[in-house]
């Protein structure tokens, strides 16, 4: 069944290089050890883990078994870096909130780690935390993962709320899924347009 807030996003981020990733649910979330929210089983469907416009990326919730590829990125490791961040900039005074509530799901080149605060018994009604690099350190967006990247597809946000600038996504942004990226690097080819290397700054 389609998922309202990712079929809004489909209209202004395409899928046409996402793909499914075929993900066993219950046993994912059983090594988790914590349910996910509907958006994101939704996404990873018809998205898959992956790039946008190469300053953005959507977490795999585990490490891929395909030899001949490298680590696309994963909850587990960004959830432990960003346990860590809330801990070096000051713990409580930073975020007040049990750092064992905090779950990634993307990232930036900013960087940044792009989380949910889990602390809400549905997944369903989990917030997003921004991790910055620069002050606020943790901002939190009253909204789930799909709904957040459709409001940064269109920059409808009052205050950025990213450590990157709105400029460095395209309109409409460019999806690529990992594997498609890191084919698409080894051919040296532009991973987000498939262009040769030698054009990569040209968009």
């Amino acid at each position: 069944m389609e998922h309202p807030k990712v079929a809004a996003l489909m209209r202004v981020m395409p899928a046409e290089y996402g793909c499914d990733e075929e993900i066993d649910w219950p046993a994912v979330e059983a090594d988790l050890g914590v349910h996910l929210p509907t958006d994101y089983k939704a996404f990873m469907a018809v998205y898959g883990g992956g790039g946008i416009d190469g300053e953005a990326g959507v977490l795999l919730p585990m490490a891929p078994s395909e030899e001949g590829f490298a680590d696309p990125g994963t909850i587990p490791v960004e959830t432990a870096n960003v346990r860590f961040a809330w801990k070096r900039e000051g713990g409580h005074a930073a975020l007040d909130v049990d750092p064992l509530d905090l779950l990634a799901w993307g990232v930036t080149s900013g960087p940044d780690i792009l989380c949910w605060l889990t602390s809400d018994s549905d997944p369903d009604r989990w917030p997003v935390v921004v991790c910055r690099r620069s002050d606020p350190i943790f901002q939190v967006h009253p909204f789930g993962m799909a709904e957040f990247l459709r409001c940064l597809c269109l920059r409808e946000f009052e205050t950025w709320p990213l450590s990157l600038g709105a400029g460095l996504f395209g309109v409409p942004p460019r999806f690529v899924h990992w594997r498609l990226e890191q084919m698409r690097w080894q051919a040296g080819l532009d991973p987000v347009t498939g262009e040769p290397a030698s054009h990569r700054n040209s968009f």
